[in-house]
């Protein structure tokens, strides 16, 4: 036996090694599917290129940008009622629209060599956040697959006459070809442009690493553009209507941008929860002033003739020190959030603001992808993550807070951080406090943003926030106003990088839940990637720590395996005892135990690999629910697409253009998704195989029936196994061919005579030390003489 292990080991180093090769030489990366970051590096703005200076503001006014737009402004106000503004207040939000033009602009920049981690796309209607990508290439979209221009937000352009540019962001493929704010496209290729919604259908029939010809109108003159495309990043918080992305944002047409803000209270006056604003108050919908623009800061300004205050928002983006850019856990996926309320009257005022969090985070996966949550309420693709000081981490599921019932606040406490958490990526806002204990918000509450999906089942894709109610504080003329300081932290939940986020005792570390058995996932995961450094992928790293398992398990799964053997042997003295005592049950057991115990069987110890197995299966499963590093990991390699993300289901056909609808959608238990996954069918095949392999013929009807049920089970688990994770059916198929392989391995037993006794009996119990067994044998044998 020793020797056929021997040889059975060597067997998988070979194929290890093979695979290797195989991955490697013969699949290499297709380079149309990658990202060329080595191309944004080298590429350079066109000669002359100018900054993007804030419109209508002098320059005197706006920092130094560092050679990336800032401020970019196209649209013109439009009336209070058409920006969403209460009429009751049109006439102040009308006057104020009318002094500022909607402006956008930029922080940071999509090449992963600047020294920033994302992209920032910001609005001055409502200083708001609309955009956040990262720039890394370990992030990308994984259901959008067109290629990548840059989020333009586009308008149409008078008469037809193509699609107004109004932001470019820096380092993206739009900003290398030297397209601005203000050029209108006119055509792509050989493709028309006559809209906004023309130029996103025209965008969305190109690819990665494709090469276009953008033709455009600058200032009347006409000019052709060379753009080459690229892999879409991921955003973190986005614009929505319906729990889908836009890319098109028109004023009032979507669900509320991220960092929204308002006044709360003003003297004995306090807004309600609906979410308005109070009278005289414009802050959510018109458009702030822009004071400060460059490409890592942007500050607006409010002022508030009829209260007499003054409002500030300032957002400051974190920088990666050019010595660090190569690590991947420096703590730079944040902004620094600044909130300023001052006196410009002449009465000092009781003074309190609502700020809303992140929208927009991303569902890739819905009708897949399954979050662990610490609550019996379940977890949607979007909760809300709360940590008070002294307190626990605690989770509000989105489908609660999707109820219309839902009244859950908390009120004075010592915020330590608040998220909106999905799957692989979270935002969260982390007070900037001065002693643990200090309180700065009175009302913190989860909150539902836009509106309810039309199917209760697609709950769990409603885009939820929270709202931060302020404390009260008295502000004087000339006085030093309310201020708070806030960080935003918006990216990967990568375990190092959260630990440098938040309290030392409540770091976002504690987004990061693997459920019951994370003692089990956690030492699996470092297995798990220690063995991805040495072979530089996770799908062969996941057949190593499989054969690393049920290495470490062999003396167990060997003990069964006899154990299944012993059970077939001693099949034909079970059926000739049922036969016996038909009908006479307490002597049947009887003689069955005794059997039993003359072969030193135990029908019970088959459970014991089983029982040990779960834990290990369980914490696999929790680990590829949860570890971002399997997300967007490929089975073979980037230019395959198939089983090219190790944490979602292969997805080797789209068939949605053949199944029905209920089948495509995902959702309920024959909701399958819209594609055909192999990997789930191999792996259940791989059962059934094992099945027919090793079981024992039935003894009887009763146990003929059991082994059909089991059957029919298989293809349950079949159903219930399709929209797994493909690294998890890696993991199932080579621990079912292990086992295989092991039990061919094993010696063969001598086939059971009909009858009392058989050689086949006594040689099993030889081979597993029990002279009882053997003795008991030889005994019938020579009575048979």
């Amino acid at each position: 036996m020793d020797r056929r292990f021997t040889l059975f080991a060597i067997l998988v180093a070979v194929g290890f090694v093979a695979n290797h090769f195989i991955y490697t030489k013969l699949f290499p990366p297709d380079p149309n599917e990658l990202v060329k970051p080595a191309a944004v590096a080298k590429a350079k703005p066109a000669p002359g290129k100018p900054a993007h200076p804030a419109k209508d503001k002098p320059a005197a006014e706006l920092e130094p940008a560092a050679d990336k737009p800032a401020a970019q402004a196209t649209e013109k106000p439009g009336t209070a009622a058409e920006q969403g503004v209460p009429k009751d207040e049109e006439p102040d939000a009308a006057k104020n629209a009318a002094a500022v033009a909607t402006q956008w602009g930029v922080l940071g920049s999509t090449d992963p060599d600047s020294p920033y981690r994302m992209l920032t796309t910001w609005t001055n209607r409502g200083a708001a956040i609309v955009r956040l990508e990262l720039n890394s290439a370990r992030y990308h979209d994984l259901e959008d697959r067109s290629g990548y221009l840059g989020h333009l937000e586009p308008a149409d352009a008078p008469e037809k006459a193509g699609a107004l540019v109004q932001v470019v962001g820096a380092g993206t493929p739009a900003d290398l070809a030297g397209l601005k704010p203000a050029d209108v496209i006119t055509a792509v290729d050989d493709q028309k442009v006559r809209s906004a919604e023309s130029l996103v259908d025209v965008l969305k029939t190109t690819r990665p690493s494709q090469t276009i010809q953008i033709a455009i109108n600058r200032e009347g003159n006409p000019k052709l553009l060379t753009a080459e495309l690229r892999r879409r990043p991921l955003q973190v918080m986005r614009p929505e209507l319906d729990s889908q992305p836009l890319e098109i944002v028109l004023p009032n047409k979507h669900d509320p941008l991220s960092f929204l803000m308002t006044i709360q209270q003003f003297d004995d006056r306090t807004l309600s929860d609906d979410n308005g604003e109070l009278g005289g108050v414009d802050l959510r919908h018109s458009a702030w002033e822009v004071i400060v623009a460059s490409q890592d800061i942007v500050k607006f300004r409010k002022v508030l003739p009829k209260l007499g205050l003054q409002v500030t928002k300032t957002y400051r983006l974190a920088k990666v020190p050019g010595d660090q850019l190569a690590d991947a856990d420096y703590p730079a996926y944040n902004l620094l959030l600044d909130v300023s309320i001052a006196n410009v009257g002449k009465q000092t005022h009781k003074v309190a603001y609502r700020l809303e969090g992140p929208t927009g985070l991303p569902i890739e996966g819905a009708w897949y992808a399954n979050k662990v949550s610490r609550t019996w309420g379940g977890a949607g693709m979007r909760d809300v993550i709360v940590h008070f000081d002294g307190g626990t981490t605690e989770q509000i599921g989105c489908a609660q807070i999707a109820d219309s019932e839902f009244k859950r606040t908390f009120a004075n406490s010592p915020l330590d951080f608040i998220a909106v958490d999905g799957i692989y990526f979270s935002a969260a806002v982390i007070p900037q406090k001065q002693a643990p204990g200090d309180i700065l918000f009175a009302e913190v509450k989860p909150i539902r943003v836009g509106a309810l999906p039309a199917e209760k089942a697609n709950y769990k894709l409603t885009d939820v926030s929270f709202r931060l109610d302020s404390i009260t504080a008295e502000v004087a003329p000339d006085g030093p106003p309310l201020e708070h300081h806030l960080q935003i932290f918006a990216g990967p939940k990568r375990p190092t990088l959260l630990a440098q986020y938040g309290p030392p005792t409540a770091t976002l570390n504690d987004l990061i839940y693997y459920g019951w058995f994370g003692i089990v996932a956690r030492p699996m995961l470092v297995i798990l990637h220690a063995f991805h450094y040495v072979v530089g992928n996770y799908g062969l790293s996941i057949i190593m720590l499989t054969v690393l398992v049920r290495g470490c398990m062999f003396p167990l799964s060997r003990k069964q395996a006899l154990n299944a053997q012993k059970m077939q042997e001693l099949q034909p003295e079970i059926k000739r005892l049922q036969e016996k005592y038909k009908g006479e049950t307490d002597k049947k057991t009887k003689a069955q135990q005794e059997l039993f115990r003359q072969h030193n069987y135990n029908p019970l110890s088959g459970c014991l690999p089983a029982v040990v197995q779960l834990p290990i299966f369980v914490g696999l499963y929790r680990s590829l629910m949860v570890d971002i590093e399997l997300r967007q990991a490929p089975l073979f390699g980037e230019g395959i697409r198939w089983a090219s993300n190790l944490a979602a289901p292969d997805m080797f056909w789209d068939w949605t253009g053949v199944m029905p609808e209920f089948v495509t959608h995902g959702t309920g238990f024959f909701g399958l998704g819209p594609y055909l996954n192999i990997l789930p069918l191999v792996t259940i095949g791989l059962f059934i195989w094992q099945q027919k392999m090793f079981m024992p013929p039935p003894a009887d009807e009763q146990a003929a029936l059991q082994q059909k049920m089991m059957q029919y089970m298989m293809i349950f688990m079949g159903i219930m196994f399709f929209k797994v994770a493909s690294g998890l059916c890696v993991y199932f198929i080579a621990s079912s061919i292990w086992g295989i392989c092991e039990r061919k391995l094993l010696p063969k037993a001598t086939p059971a005579a009909a009858g009392a006794g058989s050689a086949g009996t006594a040689i099993l119990s030889a081979s597993s030390g029990s002279s009882n067994g053997a003795a008991a044998s030889k005994k019938r044998q020579r009575g048979r003489k």
